[in-house]
């Protein structure tokens, strides 16, 4: 395997960026369908295989971040566990955070319990102090924190 990160063509790099940006914005104002819609016009633009590319972890966890807010689980859960499988994203707290909200409240308390730890080695409580209590609660059921 190339241990150099792969160079995407400037000019798709700079279209994704622009779509990606647009999605950022849409999050921010909590518009998550619209911007699912710009994070995956941007994952179109992603080059075969597109695992292999570090866009595709950053495009991926948005996309999962989006569904998450809008519930939907099973679709969040499909792509946050792709982007396990980019670039950097085993051992990326936020989407190991995500990940593991997901399966918490799909009822996989275990498997949630250990995506959720891994949340938490990675970047400590201060990455969950923005999110529902719940789920640091719960953690600390599983492990003494």
């Amino acid at each position: 395997m190339n241990s150099q990160p792969l160079q995407m063509d400037d000019t798709v790099y700079n279209h994704l960026n622009r779509l990606c940006e647009a999605g950022n914005q849409l999050t921010e104002q909590g518009r998550f369908d619209a911007a699912v819609t710009q994070f995956n016009d941007a994952w179109e633009l992603v080059p075969e295989p597109k695992k292999d590319w570090e866009a595709s972890t950053w495009i991926l966890t948005a996309i999962g971040d989006c569904y998450f807010h809008l519930r939907d689980l099973k679709s969040a859960r499909s792509v946050l566990e792709y982007a396990m499988q980019c670039p950097g994203g085993v051992g990326n707290p936020f989407i190991h955070l995500r990940l593991g909200q997901v399966l918490l409240d799909t009822g996989e308390a275990d498997a949630a319990a250990d995506q959720l730890m891994r949340a938490y080695m990675g970047a400590g409580a201060e990455l969950f102090a923005a999110e529902d209590p719940e789920y640091l609660r719960f953690l600390g059921t599983r492990a003494q924190l």
